[in-house]
């Protein structure tokens, strides 16, 4: 291990936020556990620039980027009605279009963030859609209808398609325009798309009925090709031979499942090799704020990183050095290398998508999986939350124990559990 200026000049600043922090001790700690720091418990979804708490530091939360409501017609079947046979008809229609729900490339919708991403996109465009995994595939495609009149019908179904993109915001420090700092929600790394819908809406439709322009009834008559020679000559009663427009754009297959990790995170590599990392001289604790437990990695290889309590004979294995580090936008990333294992802390491959997958360490690679960023409280406090890049999902832990392993959650723990002290040792 090597020490480089930029480096060294980090772990100073550290060092001396550390310091400052003694005299603001009791400030900070009472902010921690007052109520004021819970995570938002409002129906108002976080905003680029809002302000959030050192208790926000662990969490994370999507916020709707632009949305798009388009009606779209998922079943249709051509059928004519001849004098004699009018009535109540039940027709199985073809199926012309699917929509499957997902969050960027995760259709499964398991995790907390793409629950939470497609609520905020209920309350964007105040529709009722589908906040878990279905397919309209899925749905019957039977149709019942009771005809009047003799003509050339359309049956359908038929729901409102809501697609758009969202961002994820993250608790961080942010200098304001007189020098001050104060802690905002800004857009970190976790962006995608999002895909749902509403409730079928089913029914007939004839060329001469009436209906509302750009609903789903109007583009269920749209596909009956109103002035083609098909939909004006006689035909027996009964099915009629589905024109171009109203065969389906897609099979209607469901996707196979896939556990890869979405487009717009980073590609993980494999761990074939020790990677040369610059690590800080200066080593530290991740620790539980105002209490003794700290991440304290393990001996074992297939063991977790687990709440350890600090003393002589933790022989460094929670003490922590930060490796690599970048900054960006005042955000660090970093390796976090183990003193007393000397592996890297990492999120496995084979878990990456798994909520509350347990944080290993390894040997250390040139790989995202053992990248991190940290996000810190205003000058003076030594407060961080912890996210892997990889993955996006933040670090906390189910309950205060010794031994309770570091876990991750694509939300972050909200009642603050996943806010951390970083203090040097």
């Amino acid at each position: 291990m090597r020490s480089t200026g930029p480096v060294r000049r980090i772990g100073r600043l550290l060092m001396a936020t550390t310091a400052t922090a003694a005299a603001g001790a009791v400030t900070a700690l009472s902010l921690a556990a007052s109520p004021a720091a819970a995570a938002p418990t409002g129906t108002t979804a976080a905003r680029p620039g809002d302000a959030c708490t050192a208790a926000d530091l662990g969490t994370r939360h999507p916020y709707v980027k632009t949305t798009e409501v388009s009606p779209t017609i998922t079943h249709f079947k051509g059928w004519y009605v001849t004098e004699g046979t009018t009535g109540q008809q039940t027709v199985s229609t073809d199926t012309t279009t699917v929509i499957s729900v997902s969050v960027g490339l995760n259709d499964t919708i398991e995790t907390s963030f793409a629950v939470e991403a497609l609520s905020n996109v209920k309350a964007t465009v105040g529709l009722d859609v589908k906040l878990e995994y279905t397919s309209t595939s899925e749905e019957s495609n039977s149709v019942t209808w009771n005809l009047t009149q003799p003509g050339y019908y359309g049956f359908y179904k038929g729901t409102k398609k809501v697609t758009g993109t969202y961002g994820s915001l993250n608790c961080n420090r942010a200098q304001q325009d007189d020098g001050s700092w104060a802690l905002e929600w800004t857009e970190g790394p976790g962006s995608g798309s999002f895909t749902t819908f509403t409730t079928l809406e089913e029914g007939a439709v004839r060329c001469q009925d009436g209906v509302p322009a750009d609903s789903i009834m109007a583009k269920a008559q749209a596909l009956l090709d109103c002035g083609s020679a098909a939909a004006k000559a006689d035909h027996p009663a009964g099915a009629v031979a589905p024109t171009a427009q109203q065969k389906p754009d897609r099979p209607a297959l469901h996707p196979t499942p896939t556990t890869s990790t979405p487009a717009e995170q980073p590609t993980a590599t494999a761990h074939s090799t020790r990677a040369a990392l610059d690590c800080s001289a200066e080593a530290y604790k991740i620790a539980v704020p105002g209490k003794p437990l700290s991440w304290g990695a393990p001996l074992l290889a297939d063991d977790g990183v687990r709440l350890r309590p600090s003393s002589i004979f933790s022989a460094h294995l929670d003490n922590w050095r930060l490796c690599n580090v970048t900054e960006q936008d005042g955000v660090l990333e970093a390796s976090l290398w183990n003193w007393g294992n000397g592996g890297c802390a990492t999120i496995t491959e084979q878990n990456a998508s798994t909520e509350r997958a347990v944080l290993m360490t390894v040997p250390c690679a040139e790989d995202d999986l053992q990248r991190f960023y940290v996000y810190r409280d205003v000058p003076g406090s030594s407060k961080i939350g912890v996210q892997n890049k990889y993955t996006g999902s933040m670090m906390g832990y189910d309950r205060y124990a010794d031994g309770e392993f570091i876990r991750q959650y694509s939300s972050g723990r909200q009642d603050g559990t996943g806010t951390f002290d970083l203090t040097e040792v």
